[in-house]
């Protein structure tokens, strides 16, 4: 719980943040499988924004005399394509690090949309409760009746596939886990001492809830925000694999799954090197929240 209190300073105050990242730090040292995630996301994260820097070839240029060209290390294989070619004679390895960008830029994108809108819309449920409580607790319920995927897959049908489209509809389809994290929250903060003599004080609603009230909500939100950046790199890969995510024209890991879902019997690094690389983005987000609710929750490491 965060309180906020001028004795000490702002000496005090950086003191005391310098303290808190120390205890971080140590804390991930600790747990190896996190280091390992951090390792493998923030590679990851290198690769896709140095992509027009590291892939060997275009994306999109297509080679039909080289097409369905094994990995180097295999028989028939090229030393110019080490992951192999497609269908097309487009290069496995440069499609790969080309469509990192789109799922980091889809899950972060997405995730920073329904994060916003979820944590406003929990703020205001939570500190001022009564009609608006109820009215915007009603709508939560209502759209956690639809299953995540399916409402996805209704709404990209009527917008029509397309990354910004993509991106809106995972973010407004995704913020109201926030929202119920962020209440529950606020219910336990607003009736807090260093709240109440903010209130006693003559402090407006919006410097409550600015200074006092959302500093102790984002611990949990981070949690949550970790986990979904995670599961809408799943969502778009998986929209994207039925023809309604991410133009054609764009590499992308579900474009590739999809592509290569024809020839798995005789050419299997068509889908190998996306899933893999999807795989271990989306393992190394999870090690990282797990490792994050055990640092904020220690309570959790016995469960």
């Amino acid at each position: 719980m965060v309180e906020t209190s001028s004795i000490g300073g702002p000496s005090a105050t950086r003191i005391s943040e310098r303290s808190e990242w120390n205890r971080a730090l140590r804390s991930l040292v600790r747990s190896r499988a996190a280091v390992v995630g951090v390792i493998v996301l923030l590679a990851v994260m290198v690769v896709a924004v140095a992509a027009a820097w590291i892939a060997p070839h275009n994306p999109n240029e297509q080679v039909l005399e080289r097409r369905l060209l094994p990995p180097a290390w295999m028989e028939g294989g090229s030393r110019a394509h080490p992951l192999g070619t497609d269908h097309l004679g487009r290069d496995i390895l440069s499609r790969t690090i080309y469509g990192s960008r789109v799922s980091l830029a889809v899950g972060f994108s997405a995730v920073l949309i329904s994060g916003l809108l979820g944590v406003g819309v929990g703020l205001i449920a939570g500190y001022y409760g009564r009609a608006y409580e109820a009215a915007i607790m009603r709508l939560v319920d209502i759209q956690l009746a639809f299953p995540f995927i399916l409402l996805a897959l209704a709404i990209i049908g009527v917008l029509g596939p397309g990354l910004r489209n993509v991106i809106l509809v995972l973010g407004v389809a995704g913020w109201m886990v926030y929202a119920r994290v962020v209440r529950g929250q606020v219910l336990s903060v607003r009736e807090r001492e260093f709240v109440e003599a903010a209130r006693a004080i003559g402090a407006s609603d919006f410097r409550i809830i600015r200074r006092h009230v959302l500093p102790n909500t984002l611990a949990p939100v981070i949690i949550v925000a970790t986990f979904a950046v995670a599961t809408c790199i799943i969502t778009e890969a998986s929209l994207t694999f039925f023809g309604l995510g991410v133009e054609a024209t764009i590499p992308t890991w579900g474009s590739m799954l999809s592509d290569g879902r024809a020839y798995m019997g005789t050419a299997w690094w068509l889908t190998t090197f996306p899933g893999l690389a999807m795989m271990l983005t989306v393992l190394a987000l999870n090690v990282i929240g797990d490792w994050l609710r055990e640092y904020i929750d220690p309570r959790m490491r016995n469960l």
